[in-house]
């Protein structure tokens, strides 16, 4: 089993972004990865090269990561994460002959880290670790999301697990479409389906358990003096519980709310498969790799139009702002924040790069029907209750 605890709530989400470009790196963009705070708990979604340096840069303590979601194994999303499981779980290249390694010795009862994404995750952990000759000082588990044409069984690789590697990694079969709950506690939930890319990928979603609903202190005050009753009972009342005053009267609670939700896609030219579990997202991130931007993007050709750009990211697997914000707007997202640009496009703070992204987020806009936010690297923003 993960060596995971129960957490008691969740209370702030926090969403990092640690690398937006797409392909290729840039000065101003690091390969994929964000970071989804659930109060202390890190999660990473997706592990490109450098996150562990871009993580320095951040606000995102390494320590507290739990868990890795892959959403797919091109390179540009999974180069980085070997040498960040190296640095989080003490690794090292092992010991002249003679010395005691106590690496050789992991305890694999239960994981310090969870890891999931498709077929080929594990072999590539597995033979990275082998061929490099890393040991690590702590434990790990790699959970497969195995598609229908995916071998049900086995680890894609002949090589054996290493002493690290726990032995009770799941391999999740694709049922109705998705991956529901690869993950769940009692206060949140993973659930995972594909996505259309140019190899096998899937998009995740992170689900909160309903929460205490808003309590008005002011409908309870007056029966609380009439009886005398403590005002610790209000912490209670907060829960959702009912009450019982000492003259039998009655106190409910506020009605739960739900939670938030947020959707994480990776690569997609078409992320329609998800598109039921992503419903009413308080925050969907999508991809948004090619523009056609006509008197903004300098490099913009003379012979491209809206249409044969959309044709040419679709044929790489990708999508345009206008695809991103038509798929929020079918989905009912409360907020689209758009990821993985190609790296012509710079994520600095000068007017170019502003006017360009600026752009960018108009023509998600004219679909979506709401403002759209374009990530740069390590741009933060914690994730609000939805009034709805």
């Amino acid at each position: 089993m993960s060596s995971v605890a129960e957490r008691p709530s969740i209370g702030s989400v926090n969403v990092t972004f640690l690398g937006t470009a797409s392909a290729q790196p840039s000065t101003t963009r690091n390969h994929s990865a964000l970071a989804l705070r659930l109060g202390k708990d890190v999660w990473l979604f997706d592990c490109g090269e450098a996150t562990q340096h871009q993580l320095q840069k951040s606000t995102v303590k390494m320590g507290k990561i739990e868990k890795i979601f892959i959403t797919h194994t091109h390179g540009d999303h999974i180069f980085g994460l070997i040498p960040l499981m190296a640095s989080l779980l003490n690794g090292a290249g092992g010991i002249t002959e003679g010395g005691e390694d106590p690496r050789l010795q992991v305890d694999t009862s239960t994981a310090a880290l969870e890891i999931y994404g498709p077929l080929g995750t594990r072999a590539y952990v597995r033979n990275g670790l082998a061929y490099t000759h890393t040991h690590l000082g702590a434990s790990y588990v790699v959970h497969e999301l195995r598609f229908p044409s995916d071998p049900q069984s086995g680890d894609f690789t002949t090589l054996s697990p290493q002493l690290a590697e726990c032995s009770f990694g799941r391999n999740m079969p694709h049922i109705d479409g998705c991956w529901t709950d690869i993950y769940k506690d009692k206060m949140v939930s993973v659930s995972a389906a594909p996505i259309h890319h140019s190899v096998p990928c899937v998009g995740y979603v992170v689900m909160e358990a309903p929460v205490p609903g808003k309590i008005d202190p002011s409908k309870y005050m007056p029966e609380l003096k009439r009886t005398m009753t403590p005002m610790s009972v209000m912490r209670r009342l907060q829960l959702g519980e009912t009450v019982v005053l000492n003259d039998g009267t009655l106190l409910h609670g506020p009605p739960r709310r739900e939670g938030r939700k947020i959707v994480i896609l990776g690569d997609t030219y078409d992320p329609s498969p998800i598109s039921s579990l992503a419903e009413d997202a308080d925050l969907l991130i999508h991809e948004a790799t090619n523009a056609h931007l006509p008197g903004v993007d300098p490099t913009t050709k003379d012979i491209d139009t809206y249409e044969t750009v959309e044709a040419r990211a679709k044929s790489r697997g990708h999508s345009t702002p206008q695809m991103a914000g038509l798929f929020a707007k079918r989905i009912r997202a409360r907020q689209l924040i758009l990821n993985h640009f190609s790296a012509r496009y710079p994520g600095d703070t000068s007017h170019e790069s502003k006017m360009i992204m600026d752009a960018i987020g108009q023509l998600a806009a004219s679909e979506f029907g709401k403002e759209v936010a374009c990530a740069t690297d390590l741009m933060s923003l914690d994730i609000g209750f939805s009034e709805k």
